[in-house]
């Protein structure tokens, strides 16, 4: 993906903020959830959200995070959200909503695009253990439903469907969004499903192999949503022009996985605030590049064509 940068345009008062379900961001971009941080770092999430204060950025907690989500609220100074892995069990779901929510979530990120794992040859390979006294403590301690096809007659889908969604509507009045979408059909229904928002996501490539980017599946779905609901996208973002390039497409932020966890196992809190820092810096300046001082003047134009430069002729009386 190429871009196209105007020339000439006042930047000088850039500015990356936007405001996304009532809250102040300094800059379009948050944490992913990512569980087992303490596999990185010995402070785990609370790093992390300790980290994500000091640039003022929104953090996703995991439900399979290895820190409890009122301790990482009580370490953070932004906003936390938490996101959930809805369980057969719904008294063990609504346990943890309701265990986030009055822990001071500010919002419910469901993911759905995993009723059975990918199949993760690379973490099999790994034998991924995690050391002794490291669990999930925002599953109290129950049996938890993360399906796998290691073999066969162990299969066990996750029963999850939109109807379950709206009950999951019912338990939290705080902003509810679904993560894993990439049909534009799905998109749609979840507004149908009174869904406050949407992440474009396809896990991380961990999933469903050739699956597309998530930048690819993106225009379709922001043309179907027609701007009725916030839309985030995660996957590949690894610089600033990525988030440029998305927001370009219309999302309305994006989400970070990779980039913050190695600034974690790196530097703790403060290597975690160095990647965001990071990433804002190199997004202001690709901004002034393109000639955007905000990001309401990012739109399409700013993106190479796929199919080469579009027509040099300008129509009469455009600017």
């Amino acid at each position: 993906l190429r871009l196209r940068p105007r020339v000439l345009n006042d930047v000088s008062g850039l500015d990356c903020s936007l405001e996304l379900f009532g809250q102040r961001l300094e800059t379009p971009i948050l944490l992913a959830p990512a569980s087992n941080h303490m596999l990185a770092h010995p402070e785990g999430e609370l790093a992390t959200a300790r980290g994500a204060g000091i640039t003022k950025t929104t953090m996703i907690l995991s439900s399979a995070a290895n820190k409890d989500i009122k301790e990482v609220v009580g370490a953070a100074t932004s906003p936390v959200w938490f996101q959930l892995y809805a369980q057969h069990e719904r008294a063990l779901t609504s346990d943890m909503v309701q265990h986030a929510m009055q822990s001071g979530s500010q919002a419910l990120c469901v993911t759905i695009d995993s009723p059975v794992d990918g199949m993760r040859n690379r973490q099999t390979r790994a034998r991924l253990k995690r050391p002794e006294g490291v669990g999930f403590p925002n599953y109290f301690g129950r049996n938890t439903t993360r399906p796998s096809l290691q073999t066969l007659d162990e299969v066990r889908p996750q029963k999850l469907d939109w109807a379950e969604i709206d009950w999951l509507r019912t338990l939290t009045k705080k902003p509810l969004l679904l993560k894993g979408i990439l049909h534009p059909v799905d998109a749609v229904r979840a507004l149908e499903h009174g869904v406050d928002g949407i992440v474009v996501s396809n896990h991380g490539g961990r999933a469903l192999d050739t699956a597309p980017a998530t930048i690819d599946a993106l225009p379709d779905i922001v043309d179907a949503v027609a701007g009725r609901m916030p839309i985030l996208i995660d996957g590949g973002i690894r610089r600033g022009t990525d988030v440029l390039k998305a927001i370009a497409t219309g999302a309305t932020a994006v989400l970070i996985g990779r980039p913050y966890i190695y600034g974690l196992a790196v530097g703790g809190a403060e290597g975690v605030a160095h990647a965001l820092q990071i990433l804002r810096m190199e997004l202001l300046s690709a901004m002034a590049l393109c000639g955007a001082a905000s990001l309401a003047k990012l739109d399409r134009s700013i993106l190479w064509p796929a199919n080469g430069p579009l027509s040099t002729r300008v129509p009469s009386g455009s600017p």
